[in-house]
């Protein structure tokens, strides 16, 4: 079974190249209408980019609610656009610049109705933004060493990324990851779920509900309900199949993320596949995976060595791109 359509499922999620979503998912809310772009969904996209002196790129807002402050370059995607072409064409229109990105540093999330991907960018070209320049994008673009002068922020939301970044560029905690450009009609979560003991023997959870395949569960983008962070309703759908009253579930983050945006109403869905690891409840040492009911889903025994050890790897040092949740 190693050979089969599970493996190589496993292995292109854990190296950052994503899986087809199918129509049919495991969890999904009753009805679940495509999200749309500005209409069901919010997605931001924010990126830091830095120069070889630590200086960050600022740029001054021009919106009259936050007239002459000072931000990262940030804003909102636009209907058939991919989440890079929504960064790059932020970063342009804000401070001049143009950059190609290296790498998502964090996703943020209120739930499936908001979300912010954070890029790491490098530029590639353009002119500085100038007082000159100014327009209803920005007032101006500079670099920044975040001691002098200090800027009046708009917001300090934007101090932990900055030092994210720095870390990240001196010793990187997770491999480059950027989206895919693959189509998905929701924003959904496929789980990389995985059970470890303590001889190292690994099990993941597979979907037993057609071909087998990583279990998939979509959010709903509703704004008028209670919205569930990502990474808690992924967790949710092992909880509820699982017989222990409360499985021990540790979201560990995202190996990656799909969206594909050029056919707005039909795909503006993201598709995040993310880490968990489960123990037995309470944490408690278990030699077996906790039992599930309700015939849905099955544990799957990984014998086949090199993914075995990549999967221990990435649940070991949680090397993921982190969620947060406000």
């Amino acid at each position: 079974m190693a050979s089969g359509a599970p493996a190589e499922e496993l292995d292109a999620v854990l190296s950052g190249r994503g899986w087809e979503v199918q129509e049919r998912y495991d969890s999904a809310p009753a009805p679940a209408h495509p999200v749309r772009v500005r209409k069901t969904v919010c997605y931001i996209v924010l990126a830091v980019l830095l120069n070889d002196q630590n200086e960050v790129l600022m740029m001054q807002e021009a919106k009259q609610e936050c007239y002459g402050t000072w931000y990262l370059p940030a804003g909102r995607m636009e209907p058939n656009e991919t989440i890079v072409e929504a960064m790059k064409r932020e970063v342009k229109e804000e401070t001049g610049l143009e950059c190609e990105p290296l790498t998502l540093l964090a996703v943020e999330e209120r739930g499936p109705i908001w979300i912010r991907f954070v890029f790491l960018a490098r530029p590639t070209g353009g002119t500085l933004k100038t007082p000159q320049d100014a327009d209803a994008e920005s007032l101006q673009a500079r670099w920044w060493d975040r001691e002098s002068p200090a800027l009046p922020l708009r917001a300090r939301d934007i101090l932990p990324l900055m030092d994210l970044a720095m870390r990240y560029r001196d010793s990187p905690s997770h491999p480059a990851t950027l989206p895919e450009e693959m189509p998905c009609a929701l924003v959904c979560q496929r789980l990389l779920a995985a059970f470890a003991n303590e001889a190292g023997d690994l099990w993941v959870l597979l979907s037993a509900v057609g071909a087998p395949h990583l279990p998939v569960c979509a959010c709903t983008a509703s704004p008028s309900q209670i919205q569930p962070s990502l990474l808690g309703a992924a967790a949710q759908l092992l909880q509820e199949h699982s017989l222990l009253p409360h499985p021990a579930v540790q979201a560990h983050g995202v190996l990656g993320v799909q969206h594909q945006g050029k056919s707005a109403g039909k795909a503006d869905g993201v598709c995040f596949n993310v880490l968990l690891g489960v123990t037995g409840a309470g944490g408690g040492a278990r030699e077996t995976p906790p039992e599930l009911h309700g015939g849905s889903l099955r544990w799957w025994k990984i014998e086949e060595s090199s993914l075995r050890s990549r999967i221990l790897q990435r649940l070991s040092s949680a090397a993921v791109v982190p969620v947060r949740s406000y």
